[in-house]
């Protein structure tokens, strides 16, 4: 079974992709912040972050650079999870090293489609 770490500051926005990741076959690990999310990428790499832009400690742009900069932290799947829709936030993003990018809110439909595109599904 493949892991899905889920970062975002909002409890409710975590829930909800974890009912939509574990109805696709994914081990969920939850992280509020940043920060912690790279605490769990140091135990173990997920094949999935489902990462939201804007949080506190860390924001997603800050986790993804030092993610990617971590021994095998090239490898997981990264989509961007946020509010923030305009061409500068998601070309930012990708260049940081985001595979996917998605709107908020989302649906399972969406995190379906995403996740079939960058290869997980």
């Amino acid at each position: 079974m493949k892991t899905c770490l889920v970062v975002d500051d909002s409890s409710v926005i975590r829930k909800v992709a974890r009912r939509i990741l574990e109805g696709l076959d994914f081990q969920i690990v939850e992280a509020e912040d940043g920060e912690k999310a790279l605490e769990v990428c140091k135990r173990a790499m997920p094949e999935a972050v489902l990462l939201d832009w804007n949080m506190p400690v860390m924001d997603g742009y800050e986790f993804l650079g030092n993610l990617r900069r971590m021994p095998g932290g090239d490898a997981p799947k990264v989509v961007f999870c946020t509010t923030e829709n305009d061409v500068a936030h998601i070309a930012r993003a990708l260049h940081a090293g985001a595979n996917e990018y998605i709107m908020k809110p989302f649906d399972k439909d969406i995190v379906t489609a995403k996740f079939q595109e960058v290869g997980l599904l």
